[in-house]
């Protein structure tokens, strides 16, 4: 087997590892009962299934620019899937869209609520 051949087979493997993971998350986006569940499968599972097709597509591709952008388009994605897990948590619970009695901790219960403009 050439180094070649050993590439392609972990890249079809990191591709079939990523599409599996975006799929399980998916699949929890559609069945998790509230919000903050929702959340939990859509960033965490969904994040490391695209860096594992990025790996698999990098690993295919081996060019330099291509790596380049595969590697801009991970970190975007690191960089971004938190804060907006965060921004659409904290929306969730200020428009009353989670279940306060399921939250071991609540950190916003003290806090005032803030309205536009203050």
């Amino acid at each position: 087997m050439t180094g070649g051949e050993i590439m392609d087979l972990l890249a079809a493997v990191c591709l079939i590892a990523g599409a599996l993971l975006s799929l399980i998350a998916g699949v929890g986006l559609v069945r998790f009962p509230d919000v903050l569940s929702r959340m939990h499968a859509a960033t965490k599972p969904q994040v490391l299934g695209l860096l594992l097709i990025l790996i698999g597509v990098g690993l295919r591709l081996r060019s330099g620019a291509d790596l380049t952008t595969l590697l801009l388009v991970g970190v975007f994605q690191l960089a971004t899937a938190p804060i907006a897990a965060h921004l659409v948590g904290r929306a969730a619970y200020r428009g009353g869209r989670c279940e306060k009695e399921r939250l071991v901790v609540d950190e916003l219960a003290d806090q005032p609520v803030r309205h536009h403009g203050d």
